[in-house]
C-alpha cells in the first residue's frame, strides 16, 4: 500500500494540528502567530544532490520560536510508510545536508506509519577508532495508538480521527465489507464534530483517499452519506466537492469547476482532459483537485493549472 501521500497532504494543510497531536513540546516552543512556511524548492535541491534518492513524503517548515528572537527553525518531517533499515541513515544525511545549507537549527522529526510493531528506527550511529556520531531524533509509531482506542475517540484533535481511520486502514485490508462500515462510520463522526469546515474537508481527503473501496461499495457510500446530509444543519462537503475528492481524476476536477463557476469553467474542463492524456503521474490530480477546491476565483484556478502542469511537464 502507498499512504505516503496522503499523510503528506494533511500534513500540510492542518500542519498546527499536527505537531500538536504527535509532538506537543515542539508545539508549544513555536509561535504560530508570526506564520510558517514549506520551503519545498529548498528541500528538492537537498534531497536531489543526496545518495539517498527522491522522496515524496518529507517537509520542510520555516517556523518562529517564542524566544523573542527573528531566528527560524527548520523542521523536518518524515513519514515513513515501510520497514526500511538505511531510514535512520538518511534522517540524519538530510539533517546535516539542511544545516550546511541553512546554518540554522534543524529538528528532524519521524512519524512512522507502517505495519511492523518491531520497527522502531529513532536513532542513527557510527563509529571507528574513537570518532563517533550519534543521532537521535523524536519518532512516533502509528501502530502504538491501537492499545489507546477510547483516547483518541475522546481527543477532539483531527489527526485523532486520521490515525483511528489509518489504523482501521491497515485492520481491514482484504475484507471491504467490513473497510465500508468503519468508513461510512468515521465520515459521519466528521460532519457531526464541529470542525471547521477547511477541516473537515483535509480529514474527508485523507479517510476517502487510505480507505479505497471498489467502485459500487464506493457510490453506495455516497449515497448514504448523501441521505444522512440531508437531516444535518450543517452540509460541509457538496456533491461536486464530495466527486472530485472520491475521483482524484478528470471527472472530479470538471465537477468541481462546473459547481463553483458555471459554464465559464468549460475551457478549463476541456484543458484538464488533455492533462490527463499528457501528464501520467496520479498525485498531479489529486494535488489539482485540492487545489481548485480552495479557489476562489476562475482566474486563481487557471493559475492552479499552469502551476501543476509546470511541475509535471
Amino acid at each position: 500500500m502507498e499512504h505516503d501521500s496522503p499523510w503528506k497532504e494533511v500534513v500540510e494543510e492542518l500542519f498546527e494540528y499536527f505537531l500538536a497531536f504527535f509532538f506537543p513540546q515542539v508545539h508549544r516552543a513555536i509561535d504560530f502567530s508570526k506564520g510558517y512556511q514549506f520551503l519545498k524548492d529548498e528541500l528538492r535541491k537537498i534531497i536531489r544532490g543526496s545518495k539517498t534518492g527522491k522522496r515524496y513524503a518529507d517537509q520542510l517548515i520555516r517556523v518562529y520560536l517564542h524566544d523573542g528572537a527573528e531566528q527560524w527553525l527548520l523542521i523536518h518531517i518524515e513519514i515513513q510508510g515501510y520497514k526500511q533499515q538505511t531510514f535512520p541513515e538518511r534522517m540524519y544525511i538530510y539533517n546535516y545536508r539542511i544545516f550546511d545549507k541553512f546554518r540554522k537549527d534543524v529538528v528532524s522529526l519521524a512519524l512512522v506509519t507502517d505495519d511492523s510493531p518491531e520497527f522502531r528506527p529513532d536513532e542513527y550511529r557510527r563509529s571507528l577508532l574513537g570518532c563517533e556520531v550519534i543521532f537521535r531524533y523524536p519518532m512516533v509509531k502509528i501502530l502504538d495508538y491501537r492499545d489507546h482506542w477510547a483516547e483518541l475517540e475522546a481527543n477532539p484533535n483531527p489527526f485523532a480521527m486520521v490515525v483511528r481511520a489509518y489504523l482501521k486502514t491497515l485492520e481491514t485490508e482484504g475484507n471491504t465489507q467490513e473497510r465500508y462500515t468503519w468508513k461510512k462510520k468515521f465520515l459521519l463522526e466528521l460532519y457531526r464534530s464541529g470542525m471547521e469546515r477547511e477541516t473537515i474537508l483535509a480529514v474527508y481527503k485523507f479517510i476517502d483517499w487510505i480507505m479505497k473501496l471498489p467502485e459500487e461499495l464506493d457510490t453506495e457510500l455516497n449515497e448514504e452519506i448523501s441521505k444522512s446530509e440531508e437531516t444535518t444543519t450543517m452540509p460541509y462537503i457538496t456533491t461536486a466537492e464530495r466527486i472530485g475528492i472520491k475521483k482524484g481524476m478528470t471527472q472530479g476536477i470538471a465537477a468541481i469547476l462546473e459547481n463553483k463557476f458555471g459554464a465559464s469553467s468549460e475551457p478549463l474542463i476541456e484543458r484538464a482532459y488533455k492533462m490527463r492524456d499528457q501528464i501520467k503521474d496520479p498525485d498531479a490530480f489529486q494535488k489539482l483537485i485540492v487545489k481548485i477546491t480552495h479557489a476562489q476565483s476562475l482566474g486563481e484556478a487557471e493559475e492552479f493549472f499552469a502551476e501543476i502542469e509546470l511541475q509535471y511537464h
